[in-house]
């Protein structure tokens, strides 16, 4: 999702999803009215796609029956408390957002009852639905997520002896932290890692805070040290308390933006127009707020089982938030300079909707191009999807210049079966995007077509793993069609890498040994450049190491000598 997948929004490929709502809720009014649980469960489900002015008070009814209702099986209180949380994101008025909150409050009760019974409670770990009040999650985190995490919730966080199947790896770590384990470890059998561990940690500390700190406190540069704690592959148990939890977890004191009428839908949004209309709102945070804001996407991602680059290394003192309208707030930021990749420029952001963490993004940027990774979560994948995607891309053409959008073959499919299932290509398809292999192209046009000459036709799932082979692209208005379609900025690194077996020089003027340095040294007419070229890429040169990188993407952009260059040795044609 990213690390982990960024899978497309779900939706129904070459179908109409208004039909499929309907056929649902003819289905369940056939059915007898009894008031079991998953009866009254399948009722809120369909609340989920009725928006408009009929049945007034009906679902803050059901909402009320509903709390007072048990629940005996995780299947059952997990659709429970997504469809809660749903309309929580998308309440029909203030009222519904508030039943939706009081039983969401009182979830880790349910959990504790469940438990009590003697239920399984390894359902709550799946990604799609881990965070939930009351439950806990098991995972191996990052140095750097481990250690924030940590530090904001001390009490909940654990190594997970019971799941830990290669506790030898703790040996070569323990032996620089511990003056005498040297002494055991290397010519035991079995050394009593716990053991040595509750013997050096201070009475009543825990075994992973204690670890954390002594790995924090060795003579190691910041990437040293993640590389040694990660190599411990160490799994940790999070205990979700009442308090912090998906279920509560919430910006605080925001407005409530109401849905009395229907969602948005894919066909009333145009990404061109989109892109092309107005500014939205952007502030920088101050320090503190930024702190609290970033430590509370950090939570909304581990409990999801997601790392982003961004949120393991954000810069702190450029975080930034965009108002993009209907109840949708938009936090972003990019990464300190000596977290920066060598060549794109990079930000991430985490997006809630009423304020519910409703998912992120990623944008590795290169002049006018943007690469996005994008991820609603399954939770809210029946809400205002793509126009939320349009203003997303809307924000990031605002404050970065960039026009063309990239998106990579596994979000919509490629070894990403969930991609596959969800539909995730025409979810781009029909916003715009197009693929760059003409086979796919072709593909495309044959699958349109059968779309129009017969109603509700299905892309079968062989047809969208073949498509997803390819890379997409939408090209804005203001974009030069065609001239990024072959282009990969890994055909820049290969190129610097085949140079390096020759010796070559780095070009003149160009001391940095950069990224961009390494790829300038490849172009040969540099040294022809007028001055004013030149003096425009050591600016560029001295941005890539600036507070924020949009201003190094803003001066790409203005040098046409410099993306002529760029364009020629990371295209295909010219790589291969």
């Amino acid at each position: 999702d990213c690390v982990g997948p960024f899978a497309g929004a779900a939706v129904t490929n070459g179908g109409n999803p208004a039909s499929v709502r309907s056929a649902r809720v003819t289905l369940c009014f056939t059915r007898r009215r009894s008031q079991a649980p998953r009866d009254l469960l399948d009722r809120l489900d369909e609340w989920k796609s009725r928006f408009g002015p009929s049945g007034a008070g009906r679902l803050e009814r059901l909402l009320a029956a509903i709390t007072g209702r048990k629940f005996a099986a995780a299947g059952e209180l997990i659709r429970l408390h997504e469809a809660l949380l749903f309309l929580r994101a998308y309440p029909r008025n203030k009222e519904v957002a508030r039943l939706a909150d009081a039983a969401l409050l009182r979830f880790a009760g349910r959990i504790a009852a469940l438990q009590a019974a003697g239920a399984d409670l390894d359902p709550f770990e799946e990604p799609e639905v881990s965070g939930i009040a009351g439950t806990s999650l098991s995972a191996v985190f990052s140095y750097e997520f481990a250690r924030r995490l940590t530090l904001r919730h001390p009490r909940d966080l654990e190594i997970a002896w019971d799941r830990y199947d290669e506790i030898d790896k703790l040996g070569p770590i323990l032996a620089r932290i511990l003056p005498l384990f040297g002494e055991d470890w290397p010519v035991e059998a079995h050394a009593p890692f716990r053991e040595w561990i509750a013997a050096a940690r201070p009475r009543g500390a825990r075994d992973l805070a204690w670890l954390l700190e002594r790995v924090a406190a060795l003579p190691l540069a910041p990437r040293g040290r993640a590389e040694l704690y990660e190599t411990l592959g160490l799994p940790l148990t999070w205990q979700f308390g009442a308090r912090m939890s998906r279920s509560r977890l919430r910006l605080p004191g925001r407005k409530l933006f109401c849905h009395p009428e229907p969602l948005l839908r894919r066909g009333d949004v145009s990404l061109a127009r989109e892109l092309e209309g107005p500014t939205l709102p952007v502030r920088r945070l101050p320090r503190p707020e930024a702190r609290r804001i970033l430590g509370l996407i950090l939570d909304a991602s581990a409990m999801r089982f997601r790392e982003l680059y961004g949120f393991s290394h954000p810069d702190e003192a450029g975080v930034f938030h965009a108002d993009a309208g209907r109840g949708v707030e938009i936090y972003f930021f990019g990464v300190p300079p000596e977290w920066r990749l060598p060549l794109r420029a990079y930000h991430a952001g985490m997006f809630f909707k009423n304020g519910v963490p409703a998912g992120y993004v990623e944008l590795l940027s290169l002049f006018e191009r943007a690469e996005v990774g994008f991820n609603l979560y399954y939770t809210f994948r029946e809400g205002e999807s793509a126009w939320l995607y349009a203003r997303v891309l809307r924000l990031f053409s605002q404050v970065l210049g960039v026009s063309v959008f990239s998106v990579d073959p596994y979000q919509i499919g490629f070894e990403n079966p969930e991609a596959v299932e969800s539909g995730a290509f025409w979810f781009y398809r029909k916003l715009g995007f197009r693929p760059v292999d003409v086979e796919a192209a072709a593909l495309v046009d044959r699958e349109e077509r059968r779309m129009r000459q017969t109603p509700g036709y299905r892309t079968s799932k062989r047809t969208l793993e073949r498509l997803a082979k390819s890379y997409i692209l939408f090209e804005g208005p203001s974009a030069e069609a065609g001239v990024w379609d072959n282009f990969r900025v890994r055909n820049l690194g290969l190129a610097v890498e085949r140079a390096a077996r020759q010796s070559a020089a780095p070009a003149p003027g160009c001391e940095s040994s950069s990224g961009l340095a390494l790829v300038l040294s490849l172009i040969p007419e540099l040294t022809g450049w007028t001055k004013d070229e030149k003096l425009a890429v050591a600016k560029i040169l001295k941005a890539k190491e600036g507070p924020g990188e949009a201003r190094y993407l803003r001066l790409m952009q203005r040098h046409p000598r410099l993306r002529a260059a760029f364009l020629a040795l990371g295209s295909r044609t010219r790589a291969s």
